[in-house]
C-alpha cells in the first residue's frame, strides 16, 4: 500500500468493464457512464457483447465489454486502448488484455482465476499474469467472497449475493476516479423501484468497493482526476443512439402537430427504439409490436395514410423482408420513416456487431425504379437530428425515408445536451387545401417540388384510391398505359432529387489539403479523430463526413474534384465509394475498408492514411 496517493490530471480517460456475458458488465458501464456525463464529462461509450443469450460460464467466447472514453473536452470515440481493464474473470482477462495500454491498471476478481477457470479460458500454468506478460499495475482482489462478506446479514441466497459482484468493481472504478456515488445510488433505486431490496444490496456492494479502494489504496500509488472545461450551457444526459432515435422521432410529431406510430419487429439491435417509444403513450405515441416485419411497415402505411406520422424499425434482415411494403410507401407516396441499425451480415450474420453493409440495399435494394431519401446518422447524440430530419423530409415531401444507423451508433451513448424545440425547424406538410377541393385528383401535386398533396381520410370531397397498382397521374385511376407508367417513374425520381438537403461540410485543412478522407454514417467520430491526429502531426489532411446519402449534397462533386488524393473510408467492402463514382464523374478515390464488426481503430486509420499521402 502506497503512503500517499498521487491524483494523475488528464485530459480523457478510457474505461473498460468486461466479464461473463451474465456479470453486470453492460450495466456497471451504464452506470459509470451516467454517473460522468453528469459531473459534465463528455463521454463516448462502446458495448461489445455476444449474440448468444448465455455463453457457459467462463468461457472465451462468452465474454461481454463495455468500454466508456470520458474527457474533460469533446471526445469523438470509445477510444483504442483502456487506461483501466476490469477483468472478473480469466477468459475475460485472456480476451480483453490485447484493448489495455501499457501503462493500463488491471482490476481481476481473483475468486474467478481458479483452475477450472483458468482452463475454459486456455491459460497453460496457474499465473495467468506471468503467463500473459502483464506487466502494469494489477489490483487483484477476492472481489466475489468480498461481496458475500458484506452481503452476509441481507438474507440473500448465495447465487444472489454473486450478482452484485459488478456493483463491488464499479465502487472501486468510482474511487480510481474520486467520483460521488449518489449518482450511482439514484440510479439504482430507480430502476429496482419495484425490488428495493435489491437496490439497497447493490448500493452497500457499491460502498464496499470504493471503500476497499480507499482503505487499502488496492495496490496502485495513484488515482485519476479528469476536470470538466467549459461547455455549452445546459443539461445534459448521457444518452443512447437508439434511444436518441426515439427522442427524435417523437420530437418531430410534436413539431409537425401529429400522433407518432410506430409498427415494428423485435429485431437486435434495433429492438430499443421500440421499447423506449412504448412508454411515451402520454405524449400521443402508439406503438405495435407486429407478428412480423412485413406488418410491421405495413401496420405504419396504414397509419400514415389515416394522417400519423409513421415509423417502423428493424436491421438489414428485417429490411429484406420490409422491401415490398416500403416499395407500396413509394408508389402510394405516403411519408413513412423506416429505420435500419446495420448490423454484421449476410442471413444471420453478426447480431450483435456493427457494419455499413447495407448502404446499396437501402439506395437500391427494391424492385423497379423506386427512388427513397437516405439519411445515416453520425454519433449517438446525432441520431436525435438525424431521426427528425427524416420525419421532417418524409412528411414535406410525401415519400418514405431511410434512416440508417447501425450497432455501434445505436447501442454507444455520448453526453447529450437536451435540446429547446424552439431551435428546431416547422415541419410542414403539404394538406390538400379547400380551394383544391373542386379539382381535387390524388397525384396533384406542387409545381415546383414535385410532391404530391397529403388528403387524409374522413376529409369530404377528397375521397380516393391508393395501392400498389400505377395510378393514372391525373385521375389517380388503376392505369398500365406505357406513356404514363413512364411519367410517373419520373415524376417520383425528381421529387426525391429535388429535395433540399445541406452541403456536405469539409473540416480540417479545407483549403490546402493533401488529402481529404471521405465516410459517411457511424465513422464520423473516428475519422475525425485520424484527421486531427494527422494534423497535429503536421500533416494536411481534411475530412468530408455525409449524412444525406440520397439525395447527395448539390457540392460533392466540387468537393470531391478539390483534392489531389481522396480515400473513403467504410464499414464494407466499397459500396460508398463505388457508389460516389456512380454519381461523379471521373471520381477515383483510394479505399479503406474493414468489415469486422468492430469499430475503426483510430491508430490503424492513421497508419492507413499516411501510406497513403506518402504515395
Amino acid at each position: 500500500m502506497a503512503d500517499e496517493m498521487i491524483v494523475k490530471e488528464l485530459d480523457h480517460v478510457v474505461v473498460r468493464f468486461s466479464g461473463d456475458s451474465g456479470d453486470g458488465m453492460q450495466l456497471a458501464g451504464n452506470i459509470f457512464s451516467n454517473i460522468s456525463a453528469t459531473v459534465g464529462n463528455d463521454i463516448s461509450t462502446f458495448p461489445d457483447y455476444p449474440a448468444d443469450i448465455r455463453a457457459p460460464q467462463g468461457s472465451l467466447t462468452g465474454v461481454s465489454g463495455f468500454q466508456v472514453h470520458i474527457g474533460a473536452g469533446k471526445v469523438f470515440t470509445p477510444g483504442d486502448k483502456c487506461d483501466v481493464l476490469v477483468a472478473m474473470n480469466a477468459a475475460a482477462l485472456k480476451t480483453q488484455y490485447k484493448f489495455a495500454k501499457s501503462t493500463a491498471c488491471i482490476i481481476i476478481d481473483t475468486d474467478c482465476f481458479q483452475k477450472s477457470d483458468l482452463d475454459k479460458a486456455a491459460f497453460k500454468t496457474d499465473n495467468p499474469i506471468e503467463e500473459m506478460g502483464i506487466k502494469q499495475d494489477v489490483i487483484a482482489a477476492p472481489i466475489s467472497q468480498m461481496v458475500k462478506d458484506c452481503l452476509a446479514d441481507t438474507g440473500m441466497d448465495n447465487k444472489s449475493m454473486l450478482k452484485c459482484r459488478n456493483m463491488f468493481a464499479l465502487g472501486l472504478v468510482c474511487w480510481l476516479f474520486n467520483r460521488d456515488l449518489a449518482v450511482a445510488e439514484n440510479f439504482l433505486r430507480e430502476k429496482f423501484a419495484k425490488k428495493p431490496q435489491i437496490a439497497e444490496a447493490n448500493i452497500k456492494v457499491i460502498h464496499a468497493g470504493y471503500d476497499y479502494g480507499h482503505n487499502t489504496h488496492a495496490s496502485v500509488d495513484h488515482t485519476y482526476k479528469v476536470e470538466t472545461k467549459s461547455k455549452v450551457p445546459g443539461k445534459y444526459m448521457d444518452i443512447s443512439g437508439n434511444k436518441a432515435t426515439a427522442y427524435g422521432l417523437i420530437a418531430a410529431a410534436e413539431k409537425a402537430g401529429l400522433r407518432l406510430f410506430l409498427g415494428s419487429y423485435p429485431i437486435t439491435p434495433a429492438t430499443d427504439i421500440l421499447h423506449e417509444l412504448s412508454k411515451h403513450k402520454s405524449l400521443g405515441v402508439t406503438t405495435v409490436q407486429c407478428e412480423d416485419e412485413i406488418s410491421g411497415c405495413a401496420t405504419a402505411i396504414g397509419a400514415s395514410f389515416a394522417g400519423a406520422l409513421a415509423a417502423t424499425s428493424t436491421s438489414g434482415p428485417g429490411v429484406c423482408l420490409k422491401s415490398e411494403a416500403m416499395n407500396l410507401a413509394v408508389i402510394t407516396e405516403l411519408p413513412l420513416v423506416v429505420i435500419n441499425v446495420q448490423r454484421g451480415g449476410p442471413s444471420t450474420g453478426l447480431p450483435t456487431k456493427s457494419e455499413q453493409t447495407d448502404l446499396l440495399q437501402a439506395l437500391f435494394g427494391r424492385n423497379g425504379e423506386s427512388p427513397m431519401p437516405v439519411i445515416a446518422a453520425a454519433s449517438p447524440t446525432h441520431c436525435f437530428d438525424a431521426a427528425y430530419d427524416a420525419c421532417k423530409i418524409a412528411l414535406e415531401h410525401m415519400t418514405p425515408v431511410v434512416l440508417l444507423t447501425d450497432g455501434f451508433v445505436a447501442n454507444g451513448s455520448g453526453a447529450w445536451k437536451l435540446p429547446d424545440l424552439a431551435d428546431y425547424p416547422a415541419i410542414n406538410p403539404p394538406y390538400v387545401t379547400p380551394e383544391m377541393k373542386d379539382n381535387y385528383t390524388p397525384y396533384k401535386r406542387n409545381a415546383e417540388t414535385g410532391v404530391r398533396y397529403w388528403a387524409l381520410p374522413g376529409q369530404e370531397g377528397y375521397m380516393h384510391i391508393l395501392g400498389g397498382l400505377e395510378k393514372d397521374s391525373d385521375t389517380g385511376a388503376i392505369s398500365t398505359e406505357p406513356e404514363n407508367h413512364n411519367l410517373m417513374c419520373r415524376l417520383r425520381a425528381e421529387k426525391v432529387a429535388k429535395i433540399p438537403v445541406p452541403d456536405v461540410k469539409v473540416q480540417g485543412c479545407v483549403e490546402d489539403a493533401d488529402l481529404l478522407i471521405v465516410g459517411f454514417g457511424g465513422t464520423y467520430g473516428h475519422l475525425y479523430s485520424a484527421m486531427e491526429e494527422m494534423n497535429h502531426a503536421g500533416k494536411k489532411v481534411a475530412l468530408a463526413h455525409f449524412v444525406h446519402l440520397n439525395p447527395l449534397p448539390r457540392n460533392t462533386a466540387e468537393v470531391l474534384k478539390k483534392y489531389k488524393k481522396v480515400v473513403v473510408a467504410e464499414q464494407n467492402l466499397g459500396q460508398f465509394a463505388g457508389y460516389l463514382r456512380m454519381k461523379v464523374d471521373g471520381f477515383v478515390p483510394y479505399q479503406f475498408n474493414e468489415v469486422k464488426g468492430q469499430p475503426f481503430v483510430v491508430s490503424e486509420l492513421v497508419d492507413a492514411f499516411t501510406e497513403i499521402l506518402n504515395k
